[in-house]
């Protein structure tokens, strides 16, 4: 098997959630962030008003550090499916 990012990322575009998180959890955070990306844009599109200066707000070590910690869970748990013979989604 592969690393699941792509898997993971087509069952959330079809609204699979669960699958998605158990094929591969960064997989299903990746697409989250794409997804709010998406809302983001649009957003400061259609309004001229910039988003990026909401992050301002919040120091980077309260996104960044858990979205590491996150990615090093996530590929303890693709490793683990994939030894134990439950790598996929039925």
């Amino acid at each position: 098997m592969t690393c699941g990012m792509t898997t993971s990322m087509s069952w959330f575009v079809r609204g699979r959630f669960a699958a998605s998180f158990f094929v591969q959890p960064m997989g299903f955070m990746l697409a989250v962030l794409v997804a709010a990306t998406f809302w983001a844009a649009l957003y400061t599109a259609v309004t001229a008003r910039p988003v990026h200066r909401l992050l301002r707000f919040v120091p980077w070590r309260y996104y960044l550090v858990p979205l590491f910690v996150f990615g090093v869970l996530a590929w303890m748990w693709k490793i683990g499916i994939h030894i134990t013979g439950h790598d996929g989604w039925s």
